[in-house]
C-alpha cells in the first residue's frame, strides 16, 4: 500500500471468485514484496469499534447515516488517502467511516520484529495536513495496515509477551507520532521460517492485540482476517476478541464472517469487495446480504483515485438508502 516491495505471489484462486487482497506490500527495501495478500486485488483479504465518528461541522447539525460501518483501504503506492474524504452520500455524510493506509510491513532485524514504512506509506505520513487530517475533520478514522514483508517476521510467530510488546510499542509509537486513529493487521507475505525465524504458534497474536490495547486505550485495531493468526483466533479466548474493534473477510467478491469468540456481528464484516475488480453486480448483492444478516462492517478494498461515486453508489444505495457523491 511501499518502499520496492516483492510483488506478493498472487493467491490462489480460492472457491471460484475469492480472491484474497493481493496489493503491493509497503516494504522498506527495494525489491521488496508487493503485496497484500490482502489478497487485495487477487490474493488475500483484509476490519471499529468505538462507534462510527460523527460527521459535520462546528456549529453546525452533523449529517448522518444509518447502517454499517464502512471501511476503505488505499494502496497508496497507487493512490492518494485523501480521495476517500471525497465521497459522501446524497445529505452530505461520509461514505465511508475508516479509512486504512495500505500498508506498513514487518520486517526482521536484529533478532526482532521491527516496523518499517516505504517510501509511499512515509510520504502518506508525512503529508498528514492533506492526506490524514482532512479526513479526520470530516469525522473519518484512519488506520495504518502493518503486514509482513517476506523476511520470517510477522503477528504470529512472536515466542514471547516481550517480543510481542516491542513490536506493539513501535506501532502504538507511530500512532501516535503521525496522529492516526488505529491500525490493522494482516498476517500475510511473512515467510515464516526465513532467515531462520521461528514458526507461527497459537499465543502470539493474542500477546500481540493485548499489548496494542494496552499502549493504545481508545484507538482502532482491526483484523484481516487471514493466516495463520486467524487460525490462532478461532480458538482463542473472547476476552481477546474483545479487544478488537472490527474484523473482515479477507477474500475479495465473497461473502464469509470471520469467526472470533468475543467479536459480535456489529464489529464484523462477511462482505469483501474490491472495487477496482469485483464485478458492480457482486458488490450490490454483498450489501444486500450484509444488511439481511445484520453485520455491522461493510468492508472495501483499492479505492482508486478519480470519480468512482457509479461503483460506490451500488453499494451505498443498499447499506444507506442514498447515492454516493463524488466531490
Amino acid at each position: 500500500m511501499k518502499q520496492s516491495m516483492k510483488i506478493g505471489i498472487v493467491a490462489a484462486l480460492v472457491a471460484m471468485v475469492a480472491v484474497p487482497m493481493v496489493p503491493a506490500a509497503a516494504s522498506a527495501a527495494p525489491a521488496a514484496a508487493q503485496g497484500h495478500g490482502h489478497g487485495h486485488g487477487y490474493g488475500t483479504g483484509h476490519g471499529h469499534g468505538h462507534g462510527r465518528p460523527g460527521h459535520g461541522r462546528p456549529g453546525h447539525a452533523a449529517p448522518t447515516k444509518s447502517g454499517p460501518t464502512s471501511i476503505a483501504y488505499v494502496e497508496v503506492n497507487n493512490d492518494e488517502l485523501a480521495n476517500v474524504g471525497r465521497y459522501t452520500l446524497a445529505n452530505g455524510a461520509n461514505a465511508f467511516d475508516v479509512a486504512i493506509i495500505f500498508a506498513a510491513n514487518i520486517n526482521y532485524e536484529d533478532g526482532k520484529a521491527v516496523l518499517v514504512k516505504n517510501e509511499n506509506v512515509q510520504r502518506t505520513l508525512d503529508q498528514a495536513a492533506t492526506q490524514i487530517r482532512p479526513l479526520q475533520a470530516k469525522g473519518i478514522k484512519v488506520s495504518l495496515s502493518v503486514l509482513g514483508n517476506h523476511q520470517g517476521a510477522g503477528l504470529a510467530n512472536f515466542t514471547s509477551k516481550a517480543a510481542a510488546r516491542d513490536f506493539a510499542a513501535q506501532v502504538a509509537a507511530t500512532v501516535k507520532q503521525y496522529g492516526l486513529d488505529g491500525v490493522d493487521l494482516d498476517d500475510e507475505y511473512s515467510d515464516y521460517g526465513v532467515n531462520g525465524t521461528p514458526q507461527p504458534n497459537q499465543q502470539s497474536i493474542g500477546w500481540l492485540i493485548s499489548a496494542l490495547r494496552a499502549d493504545m486505550p481508545g484507538k482502532l485495531i482491526s483484523f484481516y482476517d487471514i493466516g495463520p493468526s486467524s487460525d490462532a483466533l478461532k480458538t482463542a479466548n473472547p476476552s481477546i476478541g474483545k479487544k478488537l474493534d472490527y474484523a473482515w473477510n479477507p477474500y475479495y467478491g465473497t461473502y464469509t464472517a470471520p469467526t472470533i469468540p468475543g467479536l459480535p456481528k456489529s464489529k464484523i464484516s462477511a462482505a469483501a469487495v474490491d472495487i477496482q475488480n469485483t464485478p458492480q453486480a457482486t458488490a450490490v448483492t454483498l450489501a444486500q446480504r450484509t444488511k439481511a444478516d445484520g453485520y455491522g462492517v461493510f468492508m472495501t478494498y483499492n479505492l482508486p483515485g478519480g470519480d468512482e461515486s457509479a461503483y460506490v453508489s451500488s453499494f451505498t444505495n443498499v447499506l444507506y438508502g442514498q447515492a454516493a457523491v463524488y466531490q
